[in-house]
């Protein structure tokens, strides 16, 4: 189950929000081999005006920029796989955005199995007992 927190910079845009939401689900479980139905998207917009890189705010800088956290549980995508996804999401915001700041970010975030879940269920039990799941 990846929990994803997307931060845009600027106003809300409904239509760019639910771009962005689409792409990075899409690729979450394209290129790290999740499952749609329990990818979890969290849309927060900070205002040009309050975000900063090297001192100076985005509308300084003239830039767009977003930060992307996906918590997976820990040994379930590869090294290769989470390379991958930093590249598909940078250029898929990218291209959804426009005008990026180079220092958008996508952070990574393993998660041991015992520490995460849903349903008030760590994916360790889910791991454990999957005839009960299955």
């Amino acid at each position: 189950m990846p929990g994803i927190t997307l931060t845009l910079s600027g106003t809300k845009n409904e239509m760019l929000t639910k771009k962005c939401v689409l792409l990075a689900t899409q690729i979450t479980c394209d290129v790290l081999k999740k499952n749609s139905f329990e990818t979890m998207v969290i849309v927060r917009h900070i205002d040009k005006d309050d975000w900063f890189i090297d001192g100076k705010s985005l509308n300084e800088w003239g830039k767009n920029s977003f930060r992307l956290e996906v918590t997976v549980v820990d040994e379930t995508c590869s090294k290769d796989q989470k390379a991958a996804y930093q590249k598909a999401i940078y250029n898929a915001m990218d291209q959804a955005i426009g005008n990026l700041h180079p220092q958008s970010n996508v952070h990574v975030i393993d998660c041991k199995a015992a520490s995460y879940g849903y349903t008030g269920i760590t994916q360790e039990y889910r791991y454990q007992h999957k005839e009960e799941f299955y």
